[in-house]
């Protein structure tokens, strides 16, 4: 049995192919939340619209996404869209298109949940003073909203981080990908992996433990 041996990793090494490949997988994260967010919110309004033209498109793209595992969505856009469009795309550019739909799923069914929970009160209050639909929304609900549900989308951000790591099956280059090809230069590819897998612990754990402490704090508050 081969023993492991982490000595060659060194700041050299971790410079010259891991942070790029970490730099790319925060970047992703971070762009993928912005997105989800974004996109997330309209498709939650669009659910709570109370008008089915608006409700069942988004509701069928919620579901739909949702029910389609990631790697699956991020290897079929990778694959189908070149074919249609009639030229390739890159790894790195597919993977933040297919994140932020995909994400864009979740990020719905948390925003619509954080807009539910705040009392319907506070809607006939804001309609009382005279505040149209979407001024209610934009001053009154959607910041409590946004407030009451950040825990979870941090959390859903975390989860995020750690499915960056599937866009090695389309060779873009990540965090994953960059410690993999650092193990197979020096032959040491069983360390590399098993070093990836403790970085990502580190991280997201280090993160979790973060989210719980401002949980804590909302909770205060309230």
């Amino acid at each position: 049995m081969t023993n492991l041996d982490f000595s060659f990793y060194n700041w050299d090494l971790i410079s010259a192919f891991v942070l790029k490949g970490l730099y790319f997988s925060v970047i992703l994260t971070i762009v993928a939340t912005l997105g989800g967010i974004f996109f997330g919110t309209i498709l939650a309004l669009m659910r709570l619209s109370g008008k089915k033209w608006l409700d069942m498109p988004a509701a069928i793209y919620v579901n739909g996404m949702r029910s389609i595992p990631l790697v699956m969505v991020i290897l079929g856009f990778f694959l189908l869209v070149p074919f249609v469009i009639g030229r390739p795309i890159g790894a790195e550019t597919s993977a933040v298109i297919t994140f932020i739909a995909f994400e864009a799923a979740y990020f719905s069914e948390i925003m619509r949940a954080g807009i539910q929970s705040i009392p319907r009160g506070q809607v006939f209050a804001g309609m009382a003073v005279g505040m149209t639909y979407g001024q209610n929304m934009k001053l009154v609900i959607l910041p409590q909203a946004f407030r009451n549900m950040l825990p979870v989308l941090l959390t859903q951000t975390i989860i995020l981080f750690q499915d960056t790591s599937l866009v090695y099956a389309i060779g873009a280059y990540d965090l994953l990908k960059g410690l993999e090809t650092a193990g197979k230069n020096f032959g040491r590819p069983i360390e590399a992996y098993l070093l990836a897998a403790v970085i990502y612990f580190v991280l997201c754990f280090s993160l979790s433990y973060l989210v719980k402490r401002l949980h804590r704090k909302i909770a205060i508050i309230r």
